[in-house]
């Protein structure tokens, strides 16, 4: 009996070609599994072009709900930005493939699972160690890592064992999911090349997008969001409407040089209108419930739990335990944020929260205030001893060291005459 190994499958030139490649090198009859998480595919063509190219078995799963609950939710409450910048949508999602290769591996009795990640991105290690850490017992195979091939090779291997190679839309290689779209090579390889407006798919140029600000008003129950307008929607179809939405208004684009796991600086385009306006209105409504002392070391928190997602460590326990603690800081995250959209920019114009530490009494400057400014004096007292000390201790040895100096000097004069 042949062994089996469960190949993460997308349609493309890379995963078609594997089916024939892992066929001939290890004898073994490939399944193949689809995942959607949010992308825009014909799923029923690669259902069909898997089983053209020589797939036994083939496996198309809707993800998305699982995806927005499982993955995005907890990025959203530790607003997951790997430096800064990037909101982590592939690095999400392949946890989550690699997950549902097990799964399909474990269910068909497959030794191996097989993924088209290269040698020199991250999705490797992050397909990689999952698989891994849920089950050390499956091998994990890895054909582009391994034939090394170019572009242009493989397409004569294709040809060669009557693969149909789908036309390349575009000169870029893209990934997309319900988080975020990722956009490279081409033009973008150069980093001082303004991306062309055929890059993006998600996010209006800021010449046609509406001449009027638009307005979206996200509702938060325990940091989560939950509403638009007023309006309550299931996780997937909040995020559609608010990648819409904003991507309409020319919002949403990241342009940066990230620092890759495996060592390379790369030139990273991103299209990620809703993630980046929902975690920017998740981020202002903690600001209004949580202390000084808990956003500080959340923010802490939350470059390390970026860290780990983005460098494929999803099952790493550090990560279960700082979602521990962000979890609790999330509690009292009710409440709405009202976010303001217009010609490529997006602020932040409103916030209400029941859970709010703002207190208009203790804020505001008019005769109903209730704070009692001479409170202040002795505050400030007490604020700056420490530094007041330091100076003086610091002013004390430098009149020593002249008064030293200056009793130097006159001896040295004395000695002279």
């Amino acid at each position: 009996m042949k062994q089996k190994i469960v190949l993460a499958y997308s349609g493309g030139l890379d995963t078609s070609v594997s089916i024939k490649w892992l066929q001939e090198k290890y004898g073994a009859d490939v399944v193949t599994l689809t995942l959607n998480l949010g992308q825009k595919e014909d799923f029923k063509e690669i259902e069909e072009r898997a089983y053209s190219t020589g797939a036994v078995k083939h496996f198309q799963m809707d993800a998305r709900e699982e995806f927005a609950k499982g993955y995005v939710f907890p990025s959203i409450k530790a607003n997951g930005m790997y430096q800064g910048r990037y909101p982590l949508a592939t690095a999400l999602g392949r946890p989550l493939i690699a997950t549902k290769l097990v799964e399909v591996a474990e269910s068909e009795g497959a030794h191996a699972v097989a993924h088209g990640c290269t040698g020199k991105g991250n999705d490797q290690v992050r397909m990689d160690v999952t698989v891994r850490s849920l089950n050390p017992s499956i091998r994990v195979i890895a054909p582009v890592r391994e034939w090394n091939m170019s572009r242009d090779a493989e397409i004569v291997y294709a040809r060669k064992h009557g693969i149909n190679i789908k036309p390349k839309k575009s000169v870029f290689s893209t990934d997309q999911n319900l988080w975020g779209r990722s956009i490279e090579s081409g033009p973008l390889e150069d980093p001082d090349t303004e991306p062309p407006p055929e890059a993006f798919e998600w996010v209006s140029a800021v010449d046609a997008s509406p001449d009027s600000p638009g307005y979206l008003t996200i509702g938060f129950e325990a940091g989560l969001p939950v509403s638009l307008d007023g309006r309550k929607l299931d996780g997937v179809e909040l995020i559609r409407r608010v990648n819409e939405f904003a991507g309409k208004h020319a919002y949403g684009i990241v342009d940066h040089i990230e620092d890759r796991l495996v060592g390379i600086k790369s030139r990273e385009v991103y299209e990620c209108p809703g993630a980046l306006a929902i975690i920017e209105a998740h981020r202002d409504l903690e600001q209004l419930v949580l202390t000084r002392t808990e956003l500080a070391f959340k923010a802490a928190v939350e470059r390390e739990w970026s860290w780990l997602v983005y460098s494929g460590l999803w099952m790493e326990p550090l990560r279960f335990d700082l979602d521990a603690f962000i979890g609790e800081t999330q509690k009292r995250a009710d409440g709405e944020v009202r976010l303001k959209f217009h010609k490529g920019g997006m602020r932040i114009v409103g916030r209400s929260s029941p859970n709010s530490l703002y207190r208009l009494k203790l804020s505001t400057y008019s005769k109903e205030s209730t704070f009692d400014q001479n409170s202040a004096v002795g505050f400030i007292e007490l604020w700056g001893l420490q530094s007041r000390t330091a100076a003086s201790a610091a002013a004390s040895k430098t009149r020593g060291r002249t008064q030293r100096e200056q009793h130097t000097e006159r001896k040295q004069n004395q000695a002279v005459k």
